[in-house]
């Protein structure tokens, strides 16, 4: 981040009206008793919004405003982001087409109890998303078979679907390979795995409740015994190919890739789709994440405009000013992070948005950089698994076509506010810090 810009409120007015746009409709409708509140005015047209304000209010030519627009819509995390969207949309479509989310329902409510799915959702999807690194990859590759799971045993959807999301930003905050870990590691100068030693005991603890809350509240609704169908094991090797090379760390670009091609072969040879069916599949998957894609593009080039305008500095000239010794300091962190998350809908890009500032920090406080970037991934990974026009949020409810919207789900969010409120108690009882403590940081030397 450029420190010649100078702060300024007026950098942040295009995001208070992107928010206050979606959120203030999202809320008004829903209190008027509409169905699917949050989601009846599409999250880009908001953001347009703010990106119109933003070239009215800031200073300078168009052509300069343009150029820092597209600069921040074409940077290249967004970009990642985007393609992983496309793949994972592919993937989630044509391995529907060809049945392997019935096949893999089946499958599951052969071997496990409706009252431990809930569970078993958290878990799986807490491994796929440490494995591959993404949140996203984990709730397309699970999220048809839990809607489906939930359907058919009677255990109540929102709260399967807020496992699901749960374990996915468990996995997402502790990957080694995650693009969260790799921002917070990398800006503050510290190694993956110390970070992970000190990021582990803060999560656990948060996931622990939140398996035991699941087991407490995750039974049928109904008593009625489920019934078993048929299932073709064929069909559910696409999703144990895309489990297993997942699990083994290979990229989320070839892990995807791999499942579409896949699921495209099984569909072939049983007659699901034709070739023809098989691409124009994929194009569905690829259109069905349009809301999402323009989103990430919108919020990344109204970031760029947002910095370049000092509305970022702003936000952190008086946060700095509340901090008055190591423990504030942390939760000037995570505050900063947090607002940056909640603003960009991108926990990556807001690390990065606030790793300079954060390292400043912890020098001048001596905050250990390993418990820094702790701090920056959980705060930021909690609030992108929180706010209705996430990712992660936006792709997971689309799965279920209406049937539940955000404030539904909100309330079985239990693992991303156990993850907050763990955080928070570690500043103040540094129970997560025994690593830190065995091998102090040599301020001198780093």
């Amino acid at each position: 981040m450029d420190n010649n810009v100078k702060a300024s409120f007026k950098g942040i007015i295009p995001f208070i009206v992107f928010l206050g746009i979606y959120l203030g409709t999202g809320i008004g409708l829903h209190l008027n008793g509409t169905e699917m509140a949050f989601y009846q005015l599409p999250s880009p047209v908001a953001s347009f919004a703010g990106i119109l304000v933003a070239f009215i209010i800031f200073s300078g030519s168009l052509k300069d405003k343009m150029h820092i627009f597209l600069k921040g819509c074409g940077d290249e995390n967004i970009i990642t982001m985007c393609i992983i969207y496309l793949l994972a949309g592919a993937f989630a479509t044509v391995a529907s087409a060809m049945g392997g989310v019935e096949a893999t329902v089946n499958l599951g409510l052969t071997f496990i109890p409706p009252q431990f799915i809930g569970v078993g959702i958290f878990i799986i999807a807490g491994f796929i998303s440490t494995a591959t690194g993404t949140s996203v990859g984990a709730i397309v590759s699970v999220g048809p078979i839990a809607i489906g799971l939930a359907e058919k045993s009677g255990v109540h959807l929102p709260l399967v679907l807020g496992a699901l999301i749960g374990g996915a930003i468990f996995g997402d905050n502790l990957s080694v390979i995650s693009d969260t870990t790799i921002a917070a590691t990398r800006t503050q100068g510290v190694e993956m795995r110390d970070k992970f030693r000190v990021n582990i005991a803060i999560a656990l603890p948060a996931a622990i409740v939140t398996i035991i809350l699941i087991l407490i509240f995750g039974a049928p609704e109904s008593a009625s015994t489920v019934e078993l169908s048929s299932y073709n094991i064929i069909k559910v090797l696409p999703y144990i190919l895309v489990l297993g090379l997942s699990l083994a760390g290979l990229n989320v670009f070839l892990v995807l890739t791999s499942g579409i091609i896949a699921s495209g072969i099984v569909g072939l040879i049983y007659g699901d789709f034709s070739l023809l069916g098989f691409s124009q599949n994929i194009y569905k998957g690829f259109t069905g994440m349009n809301e999402i894609f323009i989103l990430s593009l919108l919020t990344g080039g109204l970031a760029a405009l947002a910095i370049n305008a000092g509305g970022i500095h702003w936000i952190l000239d008086n946060v700095k000013k509340l901090i008055k010794g190591p423990k504030t300091a942390q939760l000037g962190m995570g505050a900063l992070v947090s607002i940056a998350d909640i603003a960009v809908a991108n926990n990556t890009v807001a690390i990065i948005l606030n790793g300079s500032i954060a390292k400043e920090i912890s020098k001048e406080y001596k905050v250990d950089p390993r418990r820094t970037s702790t701090i920056l991934d959980i705060f930021s990974c909690v609030w992108q698994g929180l706010i209705p026009y996430g990712a992660q949020m936006l792709i997971l409810l689309k799965f279920t076509e209406g049937a539940v919207d955000f404030t539904m789900i909100f309330p079985y969010l239990w693992y991303q506010g156990l993850l907050f409120i763990v955080a928070i108690a570690s500043i103040f009882i540094p129970f997560a810090d025994s690593y830190i403590k065995k091998h102090p940081w040599n301020w001198e030397t780093k």
